[in-house]
């Protein structure tokens, strides 16, 4: 038997006398001549095991992994210590081969762990109700775009230019042929520019889209741009990064209605861009209008708490046309391990851990500064990101703090033509005083 077909040629010959049809070319004889491929696949020869696991090991090890490598690049992605025990509990066969809980009476556990996610977004967030995730982070804006214009009956979106490039350009793409507008709202030093949101508001505006910390690192001051935003009728939507959340006051006390975000830095690996989670939570008066699934507690005759699927306006369960979303599934392993990591760090870890990342990009920044090839590119609070502008080739820069063993940062050019020479830099916990050290005095000569 080859191990990894999983019949025999016995099996397969019992199989197609049972269909009745004595071969395989019998079997495909409806596929003409013409296009049927007339010799072997262009394949190398098959591999023991022994020699596959080792030619795939040389192949992996040519990559720049964060485990050997020093990892200052973030963008939307960040490089977070993963405690041990989630990769050791996220595995288990109930976990990690599961899918919709849609039976509750056989899905207690999944449907528990996802209503502790929840619950634990919903406290970051400073929200009533969390959805059971989404797809990434992009797609969450994109749907909580959706959700404002199905909630207030208005068309118009106006996204601020600092929100992550990725996410505007899926905000694009959902708005595409749904009679929807887009409207980027420019920065002013890279923050917002109430001003600038005032000529832009209209009858029609839905919603406004913001990031704090943004694409940029900045904190941004949203209480002054609830009132204005509310004022006008519209709904406020904040994305924002959720290890920030320990130390800064959460959207939901500064006026937002909808709180979305990246949910990766939450024990899950940076895996090559994927697969994330996005998390969505809102106010509870917006409860029925979220796309994808929310979890919710009951109790049954005897009084016994239990978990089930509630509120369920997808597409799979009613008619396409009034389902609130057309997305039909989401990433609950990811989120699992997001609970995970909230459970094992708890509280006062969570906000040891933005401590660190805080105080580790000041230092980073400062010393960057001081080394005279870097200069401020904006003013401004950061939290673990920030952009300076370098007096030279970035793309040369990374090539060369590679060959030392050090992931840059990310040049804003890529997405901001006008911010031509700005970099930005991303520090967690995970960087050591050795290592930042050593970042600099490479990247300040270099």
């Amino acid at each position: 038997m080859q191990r990894y077909i999983p019949n025999t040629g016995e099996q397969q010959e019992e199989m197609l006398r049972d269909i009745g049809v004595s071969s395989i070319e019998e079997l495909f004889a409806d596929i003409p001549e013409s296009i049927r491929l007339k010799r072997d696949l262009d394949l190398p020869e098959a591999l023991s095991e022994m020699e596959l696991v080792r030619h795939l090991k040389e192949l992996s090890g040519r990559n720049a992994s964060t485990d050997e490598y020093a990892c200052f690049l973030g963008a939307g992605a960040y490089d977070h210590y993963i405690p041990s025990v989630i990769q050791h509990l996220v595995r288990r066969q109930e976990f990690y081969t599961a899918y919709t809980p849609y039976q509750p009476e056989i899905s207690q556990g999944t449907l528990q762990a996802i209503f502790e996610y929840q619950t634990m977004i919903c406290s970051l967030t400073g929200m009533d109700v969390s959805n059971a995730s989404m797809y990434d982070g992009a797609t969450a804006v994109a749907e909580a775009a959706a959700m404002a214009c199905r909630s207030t009956g208005r068309a118009g979106i106006i996204v601020a230019k600092t929100v992550h490039p990725q996410s505007c350009e899926v905000l694009r793409t959902y708005s595409r042929y749904t009679g929807r507008s887009i409207t980027e709202w420019d920065h002013k030093d890279g923050r917002l520019d109430l001003a600038g949101l005032e000529r832009l508001l209209s009858d029609d505006t839905a919603a406004v889209i913001v990031q704090s910390p943004n694409f940029f690192g900045l904190i941004e001051d949203l209480g002054n741009l609830s009132d204005m935003v509310h004022e006008n009728g519209s709904l406020l939507i904040v994305s924002c990064n959720p290890i920030s959340l320990a130390m800064l006051k959460p959207p939901g006390d500064l006026g937002a209605d909808i709180a979305v975000g990246e949910g990766q830095p939450l024990g899950n690996p940076l895996s090559f861009g994927g697969p994330y989670l996005g998390f969505m939570a809102a106010k509870e008066k917006f409860m029925r209008k979220m796309p994808g699934r929310i979890v919710g507690e009951t109790r049954d005759r005897q009084g016994r708490r239990g978990y089930v699927l509630t509120i369920q306006t997808r597409e799979q369960h009613i008619r396409r046309e009034k389902a609130t979303s057309n997305i039909c599934s989401n990433h609950s392993l990811n989120a699992l391990a997001a609970a995970m990591y909230l459970s094992a760090l708890g509280k006062s870890g969570l906000e040891k851990v933005a401590a660190l990342c805080c105080r580790k990009a000041r230092y980073t920044y400062d010393e960057l500064l001081k080394t005279g090839a870097f200069s401020p590119a904006f003013t401004g609070p950061f939290f673990n990101e920030f952009a300076v502008r370098y007096h030279g080739d970035i793309d040369r820069l990374n090539e060369k703090l590679l060959e030392h063993r050090i992931i840059g940062g990310y040049p804003l050019e890529r997405d901001y033509p006008e911010l031509k020479g700005v970099w930005l830099v991303a520090v967690t916990e995970k960087q050591t005083r050795k290592e930042i050290d050593d970042f600099v005095e490479r990247a300040g000569s270099l």
